[in-house]
């Protein structure tokens, strides 16, 4: 049996996981390399996912960070998408910026309204704040407008880890 060396082993998506199948006539010592290479190849695609927990767990590992940090990066995280969006021109779509900077307007305002209100509280919203934000992160990551994908992905990771260590840490 032959493989068709022409063929694009990847499916639709864009997502880097390998629809090829092991030949059913490899050899069993070269079908367990074959799946080793396999595994190397979609940790490789998912290098922004290995990186954001990384720094989820380099950021978290001491405890939650001060609130007033946590808040300015929910602040940041929509400011990264419109300079993106910018750089990458997305913004000049029908609606795009208007979406951008709703989402700016409204990650702002449950960071500051999480400084506003006492620590436990605050702690609580900026981790809804933050989650929000990943499933933000996770619809531009599914339709791969106004930022690259792996950013999306690597933010949404980080997003939702974030989320969940200021839950389990308040």
């Amino acid at each position: 049996m032959t493989i068709d060396s022409t063929r694009d082993d990847r499916d639709d998506r864009d997502d880097g996981t390998r629809t090829t199948p092991t030949p059913p006539d490899t050899p069993r010592s070269t079908a367990g390399a074959v799946r080793v290479r396999g595994v190397l190849g979609v940790l490789g695609h998912r290098w922004p996912t290995l990186l954001a927990l990384a720094l989820a767990v380099a950021t978290f590992v001491d405890g939650l960070p001060p609130l007033e940090l946590l808040a300015g990066l929910l602040i940041v995280m929509p400011l990264c998408y419109l300079l993106f969006g910018s750089l990458r021109g997305e913004l000049r779509r029908p609606g795009i910026l208007l979406v951008q900077i709703v989402g700016l307007v409204g990650f702002g305002v449950v960071a500051l309204t999480a400084v506003a209100v006492d620590d436990t509280l605050g702690r609580y919203l900026l981790a809804a704040g933050w989650l929000g934000h990943a499933v933000w992160d996770f619809v531009h990551h599914r339709t791969g407008r106004v930022v690259p994908r792996a950013w999306s992905e690597w933010c949404c990771v980080v997003d939702a880890s974030g989320a969940l260590a200021m839950v389990l840490l308040a």
